[in-house]
């Protein structure tokens, strides 16, 4: 009786010391994840930061970083700040037309890809390796995107706003792109962050890069680091 309750108290510690991914649950991103595997991020601050005018007096593209990592807090706020959702209405932190929200923001870092998730503010490993050479061959060798610890992507999905608005849809996606990436831009400020928006780069290349759908529009790359 005595060695069963030993047994059953060794599997318990065991699987208490288990990391989330290992017991089957999202995990804190470690870099051991398999795609598919959903990953929560820490709440984002909405309440502190630098004002909005500090931020965009400071604003500037900057392409050089040092070697240190981006925390996942960090990575939460900049994600927050690009597509997070606002309202119990769904509304989120940047604009579109007809709130149909065709944006979709993609993480490209030495562990894989990851795609944000704003309903559950997580992020899903879409494909394991490490992509940033590829990205920065699509992105006409700009030295920011392989050299950045991490890059942002933001891609439109045109049909979602072709539905309601027809032929000005790719406008109004590239309209809003262009105020995800401004948000994008404003955060890294705030965190003592450098990044820049990078729309030079061959759209079919990044589409086979991120392994996304033929009609996902590539609207910019974002290499973020530290100054």
């Amino acid at each position: 009786m005595i060695m069963k309750f030993i047994i059953i108290l060794i599997v318990f510690l065991s699987y208490a010391s288990c990391s989330p991914a290992e017991k089957g649950g999202s995990s804190s991103g470690s870099g051991s994840e398999d795609a598919g595997d959903v990953i929560d991020l820490p709440s984002p601050d909405t309440d502190g930061g630098i004002t909005i005018n500090e931020a965009l007096s400071g604003r500037r593209s900057v392409r050089s970083y040092s070697e240190s990592d981006i925390t996942m807090e960090e990575l939460s706020q900049l994600l927050w700040s690009a597509q997070g959702i606002t309202s119990p209405h769904g509304f989120r932190t940047a604009p579109s037309a007809g709130a149909l929200y065709p944006v979709e923001i993609y993480v490209a870092r030495e562990e894989g890809v990851f795609h944000y998730i704003p309903q559950s503010h997580s992020i899903e490993k879409v494909m394991r390796g490490d992509v940033r050479g590829g990205l920065y061959r699509s992105a006409l060798y700009q030295s920011s995107v392989r050299d950045a610890p991490l890059s942002l992507i933001i891609v439109g999905d045109v049909k979602r706003t072709r539905v309601k608005y027809g032929e000005r849809a790719e406008r109004y996606v590239l309209i809003e792109g262009g105020c995800v990436a401004q948000n994008i831009a404003l955060q890294a400020e705030n965190l003592g962050l450098g990044t820049v928006v990078i729309g030079a780069f061959n759209d079919g290349e990044v589409r086979a890069v991120l392994n996304l759908p033929d009609d996902y529009l590539p609207v910019a790359i974002m290499p973020v680091g530290r100054k």
